[in-house]
């Protein structure tokens, strides 16, 4: 892999590479109905900010975030192209995501895991919040929060 770097996407051709990687890791790999998947949060000026991780050959992972009016940082589909998983990017994706969310005036960080990456978020410092597993796209997840 060549130098990677993470970027907040800042136009709509940033935007829509990261719409494709969430297409192959949710939609075609997840099963996870359009629908469910892209909604009114994936424009830019939105309220959201999304972040793109590649190097010059390729985009290989995206998440995006929500401020909330709290001053938490809601952040969501996260999703690493299945050639770069294992590979410590997931680890770069959500820090750079943390980062984001800090120069925007966050102070804490709410995600809801797929149960199968709860240990992941767990090293990352992220810790379960109480309650029960729930159904979110038909997959098992929980809520997960971190002081930043």
């Amino acid at each position: 892999m060549e130098k990677i770097k993470t970027l907040v996407v800042e136009n709509e051709s940033q935007l829509q590479r990261c719409l494709a990687i969430r297409r192959e890791v949710f939609i075609e790999e997840q099963q996870v109905p359009e629908e469910l998947e892209i909604d009114e949060y994936d424009v830019i000026g939105s309220a959201t900010s999304h972040v793109l991780v590649t190097d010059s050959e390729q985009d290989m992972a995206t998440g995006r975030l929500t401020k909330y009016p709290d001053g938490s940082a809601k952040m969501q589909r996260i999703a690493v192209r299945s050639a770069y998983r294992g590979t410590g990017l997931g680890r770069v994706l959500v820090q750079a995501m943390e980062q984001a969310a800090t120069a925007i005036g966050c102070q804490r960080s709410v995600l809801d895991s797929q149960c199968h990456a709860e240990g992941f978020y767990r090293s990352l410092g992220y810790r379960t919040l109480p309650g029960e597993p729930f159904y979110d796209a038909g997959i098992l997840h929980v809520r997960m929060e971190k002081d930043l």
